[in-house]
């Protein structure tokens, strides 16, 4: 599943095709929704934003389209009515003058009045989104320190969306690496220092995976090794996939857990217990 940092990038492409256009025409494939194809029609793209891992497509005509790609939807950006050739099923599309926006493989989609926008069962539950809101490090410790996530395991902690929006199995792993955590810590086990590391972990590592395209290992050790001839998959993150392989600090074997049903990886040296 696209993570927060992949769906940022995915509604940065979105909101260049479409921002300050007007819809020429729309395409619903969910029937209960083809009543709103006319309403959209003449209709201006406002902005685009996320919350996590959902996309919100925001309307002049006070309406916004909230859509989830959960495992497999997709995002394609084209010239307009030049479909790609495909085997997915378009789920929406926005066409204007110049761009279609198609959005294959998702079925979670929605139109909602912008005003019932906060209430989306979704939206309403969701934590913070650190690429479309301003999300400080002192506002992250407060949320780990709150008494309804400081009793979990980080494991389990990172993948609840009403905690932080938008971290995933990747990210989850990084994380807790760069604050030395070990994965079976609460963070009522950790230290102040460790609470710390791990707010900016989170603020840096989301925002370096949308800038970078999903990479989360140092930049400059990432160019060091992209020098030596190093493969992306092998550069790409600090423990993620990197069963096996030596750490990049200190040189011991990277192993490989399940938590929450999902594969992490961490360093047995860097996060001790």
């Amino acid at each position: 599943m696209p993570e927060g940092p992949e769906i940022r990038r995915a509604a940065d492409a979105v909101e260049c095709a479409l921002k300050n256009r007007t819809v020429e025409d729309a395409y619903f494939a969910l029937p209960h929704l083809e009543d709103y194809e006319d309403l959209f029609k003449g209709s201006v793209v406002s902005r685009v934003d996320t919350k996590g891992k959902a996309m919100l497509i925001r309307f002049d005509n006070g309406y916004t389209i909230y859509s989830h790609n959960q495992l497999y939807g997709k995002w394609m950006i084209r010239n307009t009515y030049n479909y790609p050739k495909t085997n997915r099923q378009l789920r929406l599309a926005l066409h204007n003058e110049k761009k279609s926006a198609l959005l294959y493989s998702a079925s979670d989609i929605e139109v909602l009045r912008n005003e019932e926008v906060p209430e989306h069962p979704f939206i309403a539950k969701v934590g913070p989104d650190l690429l479309s809101e301003d999300v400080t490090v002192d506002d992250l410790l407060e949320r780990i320190q709150d008494k309804r996530f400081r009793n979990r395991k980080w494991a389990i902690l990172l993948l609840d969306q009403g905690f932080v929006a938008g971290i995933g199995n990747y990210l989850r792993s990084e994380i807790l690496y760069v604050a030395g955590i070990h994965p079976s810590l609460r963070p009522a086990d950790c230290t102040e220092d460790q609470h710390l590391k791990a707010a900016q972990g989170i603020i840096d590592l989301v925002r370096r995976s949308y800038e970078t395209g999903g990479i989360t290992n140092d930049p400059s050790l990432v160019q060091k090794l992209k020098d030596q001839g190093v493969k992306r998959s092998r550069y790409r993150h600090w423990v993620f996939n990197r069963e096996g392989a030596a750490c990049f600090v200190c040189g011991t074997e990277i192993e490989k857990t399940v938590a929450a049903s999902r594969r992490l990886y961490y360093c047995p040296h860097c996060q001790k217990i």
